[in-house]
């Protein structure tokens, strides 16, 4: 007999991905112009340029568990080396190279041992690492960035989020989302995703007596 939960758990991976499909798309289009100098503009990833995270964003596409645990044991469990050799797999030899490398990879449902809405959450955080440096905006359904908000207050899988909000009150001003108690962070749920990922730029963009406790704990993107 089928297990309802685990039906119910494989729909909403199943849900999940035209969803990353779109947000794939949209980042590889509004990337289709940039000039050189653009491409070779600071993220929000401390150390990576816009081309690099465009180039990660690629990789994760592309590993399967087997990939990415051989990946691993190769790097001897140096996971920041694992990254890095990854990326650099995928960067391409000129910047028009990896954008058809990234969009080469939009349909794909490959993934390493993560759920899709980690996916998800990557494709729009990382997506925003490039947008923000760049002058870019991108409005989602308020809805798509709250089922990522609300993974991210749960995990600190791949980034830690769920450790850096302990002890606040965030409360989005313009969806539904809200988590914890203490010090008040508010603002737009797509602020309170990327400050939880320790994107403190977005901070700025945030109110209430929290936001520099939050900012404070920044860290590693």
């Amino acid at each position: 007999m089928t297990d309802p939960a685990m039906t119910a758990d494989r729909n909403r991976e199943t849900g999940l991905w035209p969803l990353i499909r779109a947000e794939r798309a949209a980042l590889a289009a509004d990337l289709a112009d940039l000039t050189d100098e653009q491409w070779a503009t600071p993220s929000l990833c401390a150390g990576l340029t816009v081309r690099e995270v465009l180039a990660h964003l690629t990789a994760g596409a592309s590993l399967n568990t087997v990939s990415w645990l051989a990946g691993v044991v190769r790097c001897r469990f140096d996971f920041d080396k694992q990254v890095a050799v990854r990326l650099a797999e995928q960067l391409g030899a000129t910047s028009g190279e990896t954008l058809d490398r990234f969009r080469a990879v939009v349909p794909s449902t490959t993934k390493p041992p993560l759920p899709a809405i980690a996916m998800l959450g990557e494709v729009i955080v990382h997506g925003e690492d490039i947008r923000r440096p760049l002058g870019i905006r991108r409005d989602r359904p308020i809805g798509v960035v709250t089922r990522v908000a609300e993974y991210y207050r749960g995990s600190d899988l791949v980034v830690v989020a769920k450790g850096r909000i302990g002890g606040l009150r965030l409360v989005a001003d313009d969806g539904p989302f809200a988590t914890g108690a203490g010090p008040l962070v508010s603002g737009g749920t797509l602020a309170l995703v990327m400050a939880m990922t320790g994107r403190a730029t977005y901070c700025d963009d945030l109110e209430g007596d929290g936001v520099e406790l939050l900012r404070g704990r920044r860290g590693a993107a």
